[in-house]
């Protein structure tokens, strides 16, 4: 097991990253110092539910933890108020106090919401993260809770953060092909905005780690969660630095809104926003065009789009981005690479010239049918 820490002061917190980690889940609980006698809601998904929830449940309650759970649906639409009211209906229901925690198991989706949940409940409660997916590294580190509303993704949230993060790399293997591939976005992301030698190790390890070899693949999560957890230490509450993490999340959120968060997985969405951001920055400045080549090459290698879908309609897009948290005073503000390891935050960003990138990165070929996240966890 490797560990590491977002410093955040009084409420720093480990990550830790190992196998078979929810077996040992309640003398992981016990070592953390968590009280016995809290109550603690577990919320999964149906999918998750099946494989790891009776482990969870067993293991807690072994240790003398009272544990309620919730399960909602699979899939993106889940992050919604309504499903949102009926986990806080149920913690309600099952009395839970102001000493009480949250324990999300399962991926980004069910983060999200159990996380919004623990920030709201009695104004705010603890949880823990346990991800499921290869996604969820990155968004169960961080403290970004929310969900979606029908104009724009994350609408409604807030900045609420876990005591724990527990990635047990042994969940990995039910997940479908489409799901892990998905999650590479978010590793290579972190390479691109700050590590150029870690961009490269991806590049020279990409075949083990599709393999799912577990050194190599443990290494990837430990260095991506270490850059993430850097930069939250560093700035907390997204007032600068942690602006890079937005890289191709503005036109990636766009295309996830626009297909109703059902056919483009969040890291099929962020891959091609990357691209689209490298597109831009080489539209800006031609030296920049070896950004986008490098960053389209390890894409593709791990499986993931790199086109804007065929049958886009780009003006929705634009409306949708301007509907985006990060667009102030009517100025769409993206994150631009200079080089691999090197990006700028809250560049201004012509629609026009955002138009012109997207266009030129149509996919002519078509788009094909996509799924959303959590579906299909076996």
């Amino acid at each position: 097991m490797r560990q590491l820490t977002v410093s955040l002061g009084k409420r720093s917190y480990p990550i830790l990253i190992g196998e078979s980690l929810l077996k040992s889940l309640g003398d992981l609980f016990r070592n953390a110092g968590i009280d016995r006698n809290r109550k603690i809601l577990v919320v999964t998904d149906q999918h998750v539910a099946a494989h790891y929830l009776p482990t969870v449940t067993e293991q807690l309650q072994r240790h003398g933890y009272p544990v309620y759970t919730s399960i909602i649906p699979a899939g993106e639409q889940s992050k919604s108020l309504q499903v949102y009211e009926q986990v806080i209906t149920q913690a309600i229901q099952y009395e839970l106090d102001r000493r009480s925690l949250v324990v999300a198991l399962g991926g980004g989706v069910v983060g999200d919401l159990a996380g919004f949940v623990a920030a709201t409940y009695m104004r705010g409660i603890g949880f823990i993260q346990l991800p499921t997916t290869l996604l969820a590294h990155d968004s169960s580190v961080g403290g970004k809770v929310a969900v979606n509303h029908a104009l724009g993704k994350n609408m409604i949230g807030a900045f609420h953060q876990p005591q724990m993060v527990i990635f047990d790399l042994q969940a990995l293997r039910t997940l479908p092909k489409r799901e892990i591939l998905s999650g590479f976005a978010e590793v290579i992301k972190h390479a691109a905005i700050w590590d150029e030698t870690f961009f490269q190790w991806l590049t020279k390890q990409a075949d083990a780690l599709l393999r799912l070899r577990n050194d190599v693949l443990e290494d990837a999560l430990y260095r991506s969660c270490q850059i993430k957890a850097h930069v939250v230490s560093e700035d907390e509450r997204e007032a600068g630095l942690r602006k890079v993490l937005n890289f191709g999340h503005t036109v990636g959120h766009a295309l996830e809104s626009y297909y109703g968060y059902q056919r483009l997985a969040h890291g099929e969405g962020v891959a091609i926003g990357m691209v689209v951001a490298s597109r831009i920055a080489a539209l800006l400045n031609p030296e920049a065009k070896q950004v986008e080549e490098a960053l389209t090459d390890l894409l593709l290698r791990f499986g993931l789009p790199v086109r804007v879908p065929a049958d886009v309609d780009l003006n929705a897009i634009l409306e949708l981005i301007y509907h985006d948290k990060k667009v102030t005073h009517g100025n769409i503000k993206m994150v631009l690479p200079v080089k691999i390891g090197q990006v700028q935050y809250d560049q201004v960003i012509p629609p026009k010239l955002l138009l012109q990138a997207m266009d030129e990165l149509r996919d002519n070929a078509g788009s094909t049918a996509l799924v959303q996240e959590g579906e299909g966890q076996r």
